[in-house]
């Protein structure tokens, strides 16, 4: 697909990997959105992007509807959601708490199942469209503490496939990303704080991973990839 000029919207935009994806589709001049749950650092964040900005929970039914909503009012249309908004919680199982799980599932799993359903909705109604859904190397093989982290991801992972089968149809091409570790604060939020290193994966690396995905011609595309540090040792 041709970047310049399309609408996109991404979740959890503020920071991270979903920054660095912002930026990129900013710098290929895409109309983009960010979202997040902290108005004050999308205020501070959007403008150096050259962004629009939505204070929103993907995770809560009504911020994911008002969210799409509002894109396609300001734009007219959307062209890609990447659902991007997650994080972690790497514990013993016999330490996790059925209140971590479900906070996890409800950003992790719930909130891209919300974004979709209502970008899903506009892409058939205007029969193109691009899902990015950004997982994890965690969703290909589990892993000793991570049950929410990484059962959220192979629910993601899972859910797109569905979702992939079900929108081709209508010319929506549904993706989905596997970050290994990356240099962000995701780890330390987590409560595995990881050392620096030039040889780790940075945001920026995911994201122009993911623009060469979306530049192929829109007759094809990538249902899935992952994307290693050559060297991380």
């Amino acid at each position: 697909m041709h970047l310049k000029g399309a609408v996109a919207l991404v979740t959890g935009g503020s920071e991270g990997i979903g920054h660095a994806i912002a930026g990129a589709f900013v710098h290929e001049g895409c109309k983009v959105t960010i979202t997040g749950r902290r108005e004050d650092v999308l205020r501070a964040v959007a403008p150096r992007l050259g962004a629009e900005w939505v204070a929103a929970d993907a995770g809560v039914e009504a911020d994911a509807v008002r969210t799409v909503k509002s894109v396609v009012e300001r734009h007219g249309r959307l062209d890609i959601l990447v659902n991007n908004a997650g994080f972690g919680i790497f514990k013993p199982l016999v330490d996790t708490t059925l209140e971590e799980m479900e906070s996890i599932y409800r950003t992790n799993v719930f909130g891209p199942f919300l974004m979709a359903r209502e970008a899903a909705r506009q892409f058939i109604a205007q029969g193109s469209g691009d899902m990015i859904n950004i997982a994890s190397t965690s969703a290909l093989k589990g892993s000793a503490g991570r049950t929410a982290y990484g059962s959220s991801k192979f629910a993601l992972r899972g859910m797109t496939e569905c979702w992939r089968e079900e929108l081709r149809k209508h010319n929506v091409r549904v993706m989905l990303v596997n970050p290994s570790e990356v240099m962000t604060q995701f780890a330390a939020k987590a409560g595995a704080p990881r050392g620096e290193s030039d040889k780790k994966l940075r945001p920026k690396e995911i994201a122009d991973a993911i623009v060469g995905a979306l530049k192929i011609d829109s007759r094809g595309f990538v249902p899935e990839f992952s994307v290693f540090a050559t060297n991380p040792f």
